[in-house]
């Protein structure tokens, strides 16, 4: 007996010896618990404007870290009510609640009851697969217990609560709160954060979007947890019970606080160009040059232009017809309309009925509206684009059951409207730095992500005049310069008749003129002498200091009309030269990133005009050598400031009584810019500037076709829209004037110095080694030249 007792005793100890050895070997192998300190949750890619807005967001988890005293008590009661009782009591594994679990195994012969604690959870999420085993729930029970002996409960409690799966992406209870209510969590009800805490256990069983009503029971079931437990007094218990579900889904777009879309996409490329798929999940947040204000003015800008471009040719028609219906059972109607994207306050419709001068639209929410009369007199049909027929007077003249149109409230009623078929783009930049202010890439990024603004090479007309005509100030002509407005007929291989014959837009030609006013008037037959006169290589060699290439200037007469290629960006890349006294600068729109805790991994040094860093000897050359040291860098000056100065003054007269006087309502005396229309109107463009903000509007098709309308009448509204708002409350700045600059009194016809006392003498600025020397006769002064017309006889040039 005593040697069986010594044996069992013995047999005791061996096994007690065994078992502290296998734990001592599992628990010397598992993870090193104090990489949770510095625990790196994956978080979404984050992009900013540079004040701070929301523009965008990359990942494949929704994430946002919080700290646990940003995280609301009632929130963590709701948790700890359903998840884990005995937090705070136990030692990282509930002992009552494994051995309550174990008896149910027995007597059931499955799990029907959870027992894993809060603090097991942490450690299956950060540490172990998610396979079902008794070897990972060793491992699950012995980090839990190292776990709790390195960290404090609240740090556990953090951990978890950002961790955790929500269902659709959402990663920790941030997350969910914006994914399913679009608000942060210190705005939610009481309801509403018992619903997130009631998710852990079955994301998707009791997902309040793809099964409301086991939501709303696990919901329930929450509350009356909290309620035994006093958390909650009865009557909050009773609301929340009785308070419906309102969970929907909120996607990324809706939570950004500005519509950037094009700028947001030209970040995430660059991005993860430098840092791979890793920026995905790596929590940077890139802040961006856009200014939120002007960005915003730019979007109701380019919108207000292409919808009243729109509305001003006419209604183009039903998007679809999916017939009549009958009855009041709209089931099939309302899922097709769910596959219809709304735009911006563009809303999706089918017509349900039609009076004799109002019309019943279904909604995908299931509301019936009325578009009274005022929403629909305005359709006139549109024929062929150039032509609207007459207005309506019945609302049966413009729609019918079954249509499928958008519409759109006033603020007062519905009105009938549709989807723009043209498009559009527009960049403001800084032409001191290049800092992009704002971009747009098209009327919707949904609808076509092609970033026009920094794709799209179309021609760009008038609008590409003053490049040429900077050329021929540094060639030697004057703005005094006289050159002939007549007609010229050149030899063409390409033309059927091998014979070019270009025209001024309204076929008139006005005889010799001064550089300024054919700048200002935008002549086309003078720009062409004058190119002609330069000679192409000397041209095309100038234009490549505004950062056009070869392949984008042909090699032809009509590049003074502007026959080449451009894209909205680098038209207003090269008005910053007219703007910023000379130099060229490189257009960016990435300031800084940062790591998710603040720190700065990359901070762009642009190539910068300022008096600190720049010299008129500086050329391409030191600006790249500049590149390794700090500071700004200079920005290369390419153009003389005289020659800039005085291209600015003609871009003022182009304002003040050229083709964009339109532009005169915004009472702003340092402001220019050239208007542009290609053949046939295909390209709408406006270029604008003062020394702070230089921006370029395009309106176009992307097959081409023509608008029916000039740059003065489609994009030039859209520019003055957004300045108001760009340069609203800034005083208005002096051009200051560069030394070697004179002013001179001469006769507007010859260009040549005013006799004394001559009444029609203007004052024209010059370089003082080209001011005139000779003095106009009263003969030349006084003699008047005929305007020209199409059937004067062309000079031939071959």
């Amino acid at each position: 007996m005593r040697r069986l007792f010594t044996a069992l005793v013995s047999l005791g100890f061996t096994i007690l010896a065994m078992l502290i050895c296998i734990y001592l070997y599992m628990y010397i192998r598992l993870p090193d618990v104090k990489t949770l300190k510095n625990a790196q949750f994956e978080v979404p890619l984050r992009i900013y404007s540079a004040d701070g807005k929301l523009i965008g967001e990359f990942g494949e988890q929704r994430r946002k870290p919080i700290t646990i005293d940003q995280v609301p008590k009632e929130l963590v009661w709701a948790i700890l009510a359903t998840e884990d009782q005995r937090y705070f009591e136990h030692p990282g594994v509930d002992l009552i609640g494994l051995v309550r679990a174990a008896i149910a195994v027995v007597s059931t012969g499955h799990k029907s009851q959870g027992a894993s604690t809060i603090t097991m959870q942490v450690a299956r999420n950060f540490f172990l697969s998610s396979e079902k085993t008794y070897g990972r729930k060793i491992n699950e029970i012995l980090l839990a217990i190292k776990i709790e002996t390195t960290f404090s409960k609240r740090k556990i409690l953090e951990l978890y609560l950002n961790k955790v799966y929500l269902g659709h992406r959402a990663y920790g209870v941030a997350a969910a709160s914006e994914l399913y209510y679009g608000k942060p969590l210190d705005q939610l009800t009481l309801a509403q954060l018992a619903m997130i805490a009631g998710l852990p256990q079955a994301p998707s069983r009791d997902n309040p979007i793809s099964n409301p009503k086991a939501a709303r029971d696990r919901r329930n079931h929450v509350l009356e947890r909290m309620y035994e437990n006093g958390h909650v007094s009865k009557a909050d218990y009773k609301k929340a019970l009785n308070e419906p579900m309102t969970a929907e889904y909120h996607d990324h777009d809706q939570a950004l606080s500005l519509e950037a879309p094009y700028v947001a996409e030209m970040v995430r490329a660059a991005v993860v160009d430098v840092y791979g798929k890793e920026a995905y999940g790596s929590g940077l947040k890139v802040y961006t040059t856009i200014n939120s204000k002007m960005q915003q003015a730019a979007n109701d800008a380019m919108y207000n232009g292409l919808m009243g471009y729109e509305r001003r040719h006419g209604y183009n028609g039903a998007l679809e017809n999916w017939g009549p219906h009958r009855g009041k059972n709209w089931d099939k109607w309302l899922d097709q309309l769910e596959d219809l994207e709304g735009y911006q306050d563009l809303v999706p419709s089918v017509i349900t009925e039609v009076a004799s001068q109002s019309a019943t639209a279904l909604l995908a929410t299931g509301d019936l509206v009325t578009i009274p009369w005022a929403g629909l007199s305005w359709a006139r049909p549109n024929i062929d684009d150039e032509y609207v027929g007459k207005l309506p007077n019945s609302a049966s003249e413009v729609v019918k059951p079954g249509d499928v149109v958008y519409i759109r409230h006033t603020g007062k009623f519905w009105e009938l409207t549709q989807l723009p078929e043209v498009e559009g783009a527009m960049v403001a930049m800084n032409p001191k730095n290049g800092a992009i202010l704002s971009l747009i890439g098209g009327f919707s990024h949904h609808r076509s992500n092609f970033n026009r603004a920094t794709q799209a090479e179309r021609q760009p007309g008038s609008s590409f005049k003053p490049f040429v005509y900077s050329a021929a100030l540094a060639h030697g002509y004057t703005l005094a310069s006289i050159i002939n407005d007549a007609p010229l007929v050149f030899h063409d291989k390409n033309s059927e008749d091998e014979l070019w014959r270009p025209q001024n837009d309204n076929q008139k030609f006005y005889g010799p003129m001064r550089l300024r006013a054919a700048l200002t008037k935008s002549r086309n037959l003078v720009s062409i002498r004058i190119l002609n006169a330069m000679g192409l290589k000397y041209a095309i060699n100038y234009l490549h200091r505004f950062g056009f290439t070869d392949s984008q200037l042909p090699r032809s007469l009509t590049l003074a009309l502007g026959a080449g290629s451009v894209t909205p960006l680098q038209l207003a890349s090269g008005y910053s030269t007219f703007a910023n006294g000379g130099y060229r600068i490189k257009p960016y729109f990435i300031d800084r990133i940062e790591r998710d805790n603040g720190e700065l991994v990359y901070k762009e040094n642009p190539v910068t005009v300022c008096e600190d860093c720049i010299s008129d000897e500086e050329t391409t050359e030191t600006t790249e050598k500049s590149n390794d040291k700090t500071g700004p860098l200079p920005a290369p000056r390419v153009i003389t400031p005289q020659n800039a100065y005085l291209i600015t003054s003609v871009l003022q007269d182009v304002i003040t009584q050229g083709t964009a006087r339109r532009a005169v309502a915004l009472n702003r005396g340092d402001i220019a810019g050239k208007t542009g229309t290609t053949n046939d109107q295909f390209d709408a463009w406006f270029a604008g500037f003062n020394q702070e903000v230089v921006a370029t509007v395009w309106v176009g098709y992307d097959q081409p076709r023509s608008l029916h309308e000039f740059g003065a009448q489609l994009a030039l509204p859209i520019w003055m829209d957004f300045m108001q708002v760009a340069l609203g409350g800034k005083p208005d700045l002096k051009w200051e004037q560069p030394p070697g600059i004179t002013t001179v009194r001469i006769d507007p016809k010859t260009g040549l110095l005013a006799y004394p006392g001559q009444p029609n003498a203007i004052f024209e600025k010059f370089l003082e080694e080209n001011a005139p020397t000779e003095q106009a006769s009263i003969s030349q002064a006084t003699n008047t030249a005929s305007e020209s017309n199409t059937e004067q006889e062309p000079e031939h040039l071959f």
